[in-house]
């Protein structure tokens, strides 16, 4: 195939792929889809984050904390309304009394009941419903004539309805329906409930008002946008600064010490501080220092043998012996070293005095094998007198 057959091939083969291009886009029909991603990080972690941006929108100043003592003791009661929407199974008697005090100073205190009261033992594991004396019942457990009067008229038996003034039709909320709340003290101002069961009351506390719910899942993030949930929210909370309780920190072991034993706590350290200056006194007379300990210069210089003996082996002390013995001969004749060994041999004879027998023996070197203790303490003693001569 020619160079020129090649080209109108390619040149065909590109014709029908655009071609085959323009039919399929043809039939291509563009559409649009919404994908539910669902919530973001944000709200999976705030379950309470679309009724904040819902009262923020209208107006409405919100804050958020986990710091009950903060609110207690810095925050005032006047012009603000505080949801406690986390678990007081950690809340102190003490802590539920300053709430309603804090209520009582014209705050607006929103609580939702957490426990179910008991007639066995006359209190439920909610101290601050107990202090409302609010009780929280299952609905099953309601006798006919405690339960609200039906509205046969009303579609929608299961939903909470709430009746305002100058208003045709109520609200209606989805609470619910397994607990009913009881007003056992007999104060409250304001009610809603289903056809079967009360949701909530709102008492008159001193100055302030004390909201109380059966449960408050209708305005978490996936619920607040049903009926008028949200409308209840920015209702209850008009007019006024929001703040989030959700979670309640308990206190810290020190910061409890701290506020009910502080005197305790004062003494035992005065008690820790006299007791350490009483074991720090000093007794008994002072014990002088201890001499150094020093050796003698005889003891140094044998242990400095003894471990060349060790290491080194006793070759190495005659060598050393020997190579000082001929550092003196190259200082008294120059060109000691070049000399042969038996020359050096007698020239060390000439230069010490000493009988030719004794360096030759001294100057011999000893080898790799072990010495004899009595050989090798002679040539020891016949080279220091070699060295001593010259």
């Amino acid at each position: 195939m020619s160079a020129r057959q090649r080209q109108w091939l390619v040149l065909a083969g590109l014709c029908l792929l655009a071609a085959l291009a323009f039919v399929l886009f043809g039939e291509l029909i563009p559409q649009r889809r919404l994908v539910d991603l669902g919530p973001g990080p944000e709200a999976r972690a705030n379950p309470w984050l679309a009724a904040e941006r819902f009262l923020r929108q209208r107006g409405l100043a919100v804050s958020r904390t986990d710091s009950l003592t903060a609110i207690l003791d810095d925050t005032p009661a006047a012009g603000h309304s505080l949801l406690l929407l986390g678990s007081r199974q950690q809340l102190s008697a003490a802590q539920s009394q300053r709430l309603l005090d804090w209520s009582a100073n014209g705050g607006h205190l929103i609580v939702i009941a957490e426990a179910n009261w008991s007639d066995q033992r006359q209190r439920s594991n909610d101290l601050l419903l107990d202090l409302l004396q609010v009780h929280r019942l299952p609905t099953s457990s309601l006798k006919d004539e405690d339960a609200p009067t039906p509205q046969v008229e009303d579609p929608w038996p299961q939903l909470t309805r709430l009746y305002l003034e100058n208003e045709d039709a109520p609200a209606y909320f989805a609470f619910d329906t397994r607990y009913h709340l009881e007003d056992a003290g007999n104060r409250a101002q304001a009610w809603a409930g289903s056809a079967g069961a009360t949701h909530l009351l709102q008492l008159a506390w001193g100055d302030g008002l004390v909201t109380v719910l059966s449960d408050a899942n209708l305005w978490r993030n996936e619920r607040i946008g049903e009926h008028d949930h949200a409308w209840l929210l920015w209702y209850l909370t008009q007019d006024s600064e929001v703040i989030f309780l959700q979670r309640i920190e308990a206190d810290h072991l020190v910061t409890l010490l701290l506020r009910h034993f502080s005197a305790a706590l004062l003494a035992l350290g005065l008690l820790i501080v006299l007791l350490l200056w009483r074991f720090g006194l000093r007794h008994g007379p002072l014990q002088t220092d201890p001499l150094p300990a020093r050796r003698q210069l005889g003891e140094h210089l044998l242990a400095c043998a003894e471990f060349l003996r060790r290491h080194q082996g006793h070759a190495s002390l005659i060598g050393q012996l020997q190579a000082e013995i001929r550092q003196r001969a190259r200082q008294r004749h120059p060109g000691f070293e070049r000399l042969p060994v038996t020359e050096q041999w007698q020239l060390l004879t000439r230069l010490s005095r000493l009988e030719a027998a004794l360096v030759r023996q001294a100057m011999r070197p000893l080898g790799d094998q072990h010495p004899d203790p009595t050989r090798f303490t002679r040539q020891v003693a016949d080279l220091q007198r070699l060295r001593n001569a010259l």
